[in-house]
């Protein structure tokens, strides 16, 4: 009888807010049947589960700013969530939220050649904008391992990087202006349509925000012409520290590749067996890819140098390149690494944290002995040329206990990072992994200013309430999100 009683005042709350979802909305656009909110409950995180308690999905700002103004006049938590690809729980449901999902505002609003930009809905997923004006000789450049399915308000939320952020840049080095709804529903423009504009770098603030401050509803973006040249080599190592070196000289030489990849022998094993490319040395410690763009004669020029690197660090043979079929088949493997790690253990937990070039040797090291420490295998796959590390810890979520172990050894490979001289973060966000960790990176004087931005925009902490900011593990998870395993 009380649990029927606390379900029947469960409703009578929500009745008048899913009413008022509906009209602004439309009744087909809001779920709220248990069995389909279970599709909402996690992000690529999927370690992580709460379901909300209803689902809305808008199709433009105006909808998106009825459904945000409701939440803020009955004081309800929401989170935005896009493609639901993220790996920081940063689109993970709180108890008792609305999610508000963008992946039906999928078009592509505006497309200007002459001036480089694009103007798009945030559904829309990353790899449409390059299909979109690749025809003309274009394309966009940050460019996630999962882009054929990450959306670019994710990208947005989550300031996402990619093979070839070392050379181009992260997400936020291509967003020239946004168009917000901030958490009381009110309707904002940032930026503009040229890169610099007077005034405070409002842009930039809110990429990589993770849905504290609002919901991008519309992104200008920035647009490349495609180079004249493009050549991909693949080296292979008998070790993982001289392919460490090697990325380390080959910068220092004054070269910047578009994008520089590390994958070492687990990895390389999976992918072969997953893929088959036929592309990587079995045998290797360790492959390099490195691609390098831009006229004929400086990539003609990069490429002996790159090369000649490799092979001082000890490479026992290099493949060039140079014709998009070839590139395409060196890239698919380092692609597809995720996945093949997915067919080789049950469940895998993937980092994202960031160490100095000159401290990758050092780095891998230390998390190959803290894999041993713990007793689970990690394959390392990285954006060398920035020292972003994704070591991928493999387990066995059926087995009681060991997601525990695994979170607690991510979480000292975060540390390890920070203590280098790194970040905690180089692409995927802090979400709701990682804040316990902000502490490690920032005191207590930074933690609080960037709480008063979060304030300014977000005073009664509706938007994605305990992602980004730490919360003591002693306040029993109060981070209003339930983490099962």
């Amino acid at each position: 009888m009380l649990l029927n009683r606390i379900l029947n005042n469960t409703d009578q709350k929500w009745r008048p807010i899913v009413k008022a979802l509906e009209a602004a909305i439309g009744k087909d656009w809001v779920i709220r049947r248990k069995e389909e909110l279970l599709t909402y409950e996690c992000d690529g995180l999927t370690a992580y589960r709460q379901s909300p308690a209803v689902v809305v999905l808008p199709r433009t700002t105006e909808e998106v700013a009825a459904a945000v103004k409701i939440c803020h006049d009955h004081q309800i938590p929401w989170v935005a969530r896009g493609a639901g690809t993220g790996l920081s729980g940063g689109a993970l449901p709180v108890e008792d939220c609305v999610l508000i999902v963008t992946a039906r505002m999928k078009q592509i609003l505006d497309i200007d050649l002459e001036n480089q930009r694009v103007t798009v809905q945030p559904g829309v997923i990353n790899n449409w904008v390059t299909q979109a004006v690749s025809g003309a000789g274009f394309y966009y450049a940050p460019d996630p391992s999962s882009q054929i399915i990450c959306s670019i308000g994710g990208n947005v939320a989550e300031n996402s990087g990619g093979v070839h952020c070392l050379k181009y840049g992260v997400t936020t080095n291509h967003v020239l202006g946004l168009k917000l709804v901030i958490p009381d529903g009110s309707i904002i423009e940032v930026g503009g349509s040229i890169p610099e504009m007077p005034g405070y770098d409002l842009t930039g603030l809110f990429v990589g925000s993770e849905g504290t401050l609002g919901i991008a509803t519309e992104v200008t973006l920035k647009i490349l012409k495609t180079p004249e040249t493009i050549s991909v080599v693949l080296a292979d190592f008998t070790t993982v520290e001289s392919a460490g070196q090697a990325v380390a000289d080959i910068i220092s030489s004054g070269v910047i590749p578009a994008g520089m990849e590390i994958m070492d022998n687990f990895s390389i094993n999976a992918v072969e067996d997953t893929v088959k490319t036929n592309c990587y040395p079995r045998d290797a410690a360790a492959i390099l890819l490195v691609e390098l763009d831009g006229l004929s004669v400086e990539v003609e020029a990069y490429n002996k140098k790159v090369a000649d690197i490799c092979r001082q660090h000890g490479s026992r043979e290099i493949t060039t390149a140079n014709d998009p079929e070839t590139r395409l088949k060196l890239w698919k493997g380092r692609k597809a690494a995720f996945a093949a790690a997915g067919n080789i253990s049950p469940d895998y937990f993937v980092q994202d944290g960031v160490v100095p070039r000159t401290q990758l040797a050092t780095a891998l090291d230390k998390i190959d002995k803290l894999g041993e420490e713990y007793g689970y295998r990690i394959a390392n796959v990285f954006h060398a040329g920035d020292g972003n590390l994704h070591p991928l810890i493999l387990y066995d979520n059926s087995v009681p206990g060991q997601w525990e172990e695994v979170e607690e050894l991510g979480g000292e490979i975060l540390k390890l990072c920070v203590e280098l001289g790194g970040s905690l973060s180089g692409e995927h966000g802090i979400g709701a992994d990682k804040n316990e960790y902000m502490s490690c990176m920032f005191n207590e004087i930074d933690l609080e200013t960037m709480q008063w931005v979060r304030k300014v925009f977000n005073p009664d902490n509706l938007a994605n309430p305990g992602k980004l900011f730490p919360t003591p593990r002693t306040c029993g998870e109060a981070a209003n999100a339930k983490k099962y395993t």
